[in-house]
């Protein structure tokens, strides 16, 4: 294991608090990006914090390391080689392991890092360096159950650590949709999937790139070509986020163990698109074929398994502002007990607020009513009492039976905080997040940390005024 020296200067022995706000201590401090993920980024027994090296708005890193918060040391936990680059990296929240984006070793013109050219990959903490397959890919014929054919990003372990969930693209798919001479075929939309610890699943060796994986990879999702005006159809599902920590109660009162909420992108009666809530149910088996072939064919994606009911749960056609907001990029979230799903939507006023709405569909409910607008992506405590997201330069903490929102760091701190992540530690005590600072002459993407007040509030609450009514 490659541990790094400790970068210390203005390494602060405690945390430095004012009167006003929580106390906030910078993490890292070394001459390059440090990046979050937006989610589960914490190690299990919230000691240590990873991340990647990207460059804002490339993925160009090479690196996946982790930091001490309390010593500062680093650890590099994988080092790509062959022309590959890492990034988006999370934790297993039950065992010291953590899965990432790699991108093509050896990569050519016609096999650069896409959207549907990227895979995931496991990598035990105990042993650094190196890599177990996550989803197999099978990019010819013929095409194995299991084995998916496109590129798999932000994976996210469920709260049990045993299945893994994606957003994926299909590079057969995506080549039929730039041949011009291509026609009778399902375009490449993004969709949702999962992994479960039921492999290895082989494919056959008929092409350079396909490879195998540990585990047994499924779409979800459902996605239309073309959806009906008005409809439930969708063309894009993305954003997702495991519902409760252990799942939810249905309707009828029986436990739903695994779901899924996510983004889906649907069009209205008047022919314009925007995004509502859907949540995906989930059989505890899926590796059994349901209507159509789990591993795709030639011009169609993998279907998902028997069992899977996907649903809509918003329906904001009417409001003024319909949709869920895509600026700030935001990740809907569970409550832990599986309640409510959050997530972010303009008022009748245009302010982005926070709303929830039940696993089972229904009412939405309208939790904040600020002045300004909530500009980042966002997470619950582990208890469920309060939401962690970025709002007019502070990182805030939203009591979520009040709705009331207070700022834990200084608006007019110099380090801004970014809209990337504010993740809650496991046991609920610290939040991170990042925020540019200035090394040297430059300024690179550096890691902090908050401590969340016994109360759950700071000081001065952050300006409240009516709002639009759920």
């Amino acid at each position: 294991m490659v541990i790094l020296p400790t970068v210390s200067a203005g390494l602060p022995a405690a945390f430095g608090a004012t009167a006003e706000y929580g106390a906030v201590r910078q993490i890292t401090f070394g001459a390059y990006h440090h990046v979050l993920t937006n989610a589960n980024v914490w190690s299990p027994d919230g000691s240590r914090i990873v991340y990647d090296l990207r460059s804002p708005g490339r993925f160009d890193g090479e690196r996946i390391e982790d930091v001490d918060v309390l010593s500062g040391n680093r650890r590099i936990l994988y080092q790509s080689r062959n022309g590959a680059h890492c990034g988006v990296a999370t934790f297993c929240p039950t065992r010291e392991r953590i899965v990432f984006i790699l991108g093509p070793e050896n990569p050519t013109p016609d096999w650069s890092y896409g959207f549907s050219r990227r895979r995931g990959v496991v990598v035990a903490t105990d042993a650094p360096g190196e890599i177990h397959p996550l989803d197999a890919m099978n990019y010819r014929p013929p095409f194995a159950p299991g084995a998916l054919r496109g590129g798999s990003h932000l994976h996210v372990f469920s709260p049990d650590g045993k299945w893994v969930s994606f957003t994926y693209d299909d590079e057969l798919l995506a080549r039929l949709d730039a041949s011009s001479t291509a026609a009778g075929h399902e375009p490449n939309q993004r969709n949702i999937g999962v992994a479960v610890h039921q492999g290895p699943v082989q494919v056959a060796k008929n092409f350079p790139r396909n490879h195998d994986g540990d585990w047994f990879s499924v779409l979800v999702t459902r996605t239309a070509a073309n959806p009906k005006p008005g409809s439930d159809e969708i063309s894009r599902a993305s954003e997702e986020a495991w519902v409760g920590s252990a799942g939810y109660i249905r309707v009828d009162g029986v436990r739903q163990e695994r779901a899924l909420a996510f983004h889906g992108e649907v069009m209205a009666a008047d022919g314009s698109k925007h995004i509502e809530a859907f949540i995906v149910d989930l059989p505890a088996d899926l590796t059994r074929e349901g209507s159509a072939p789990l591993a795709g064919t030639l011009t169609t994606r993998p279907a998902p398994p028997l069992g899977v009911s996907q649903r809509r749960l918003t329906h904001t056609n009417q409001s003024r502002h319909p949709g869920l907001v895509s600026a700030p990029r935001h990740w809907l979230r569970s409550a832990p007990d599986g309640s409510a799903i959050a997530f972010l939507k303009k008022d009748d006023a245009g302010v982005v607020q926070l709303w929830t709405v039940s696993p089972n569909g229904g009412p939405t409910r309208q939790v904040t009513r600020n002045s300004r607008d909530i500009a980042s992506s966002f997470n619950w405590s582990p208890d469920g009492r309060f939401v962690a997201h970025v709002m007019d330069g502070s990182v805030c903490l939203t009591e979520m039976a009040t709705g009331t929102t207070t700022r834990l760091t200084d608006p007019e701190a110099k380090e801004v905080p970014l809209p990337t992540a504010c993740v809650f530690s496991p046991d609920g005590n610290l939040i991170c997040y990042s925020a540019m600072s200035v090394t040297g002459e430059v300024s690179y993407t550096q890691i902090f940390i908050v401590n969340v007040p016994r109360s759950g509030r700071a000081r001065e609450l952050v300006p409240h005024r009516s709002g639009s009514k759920s």
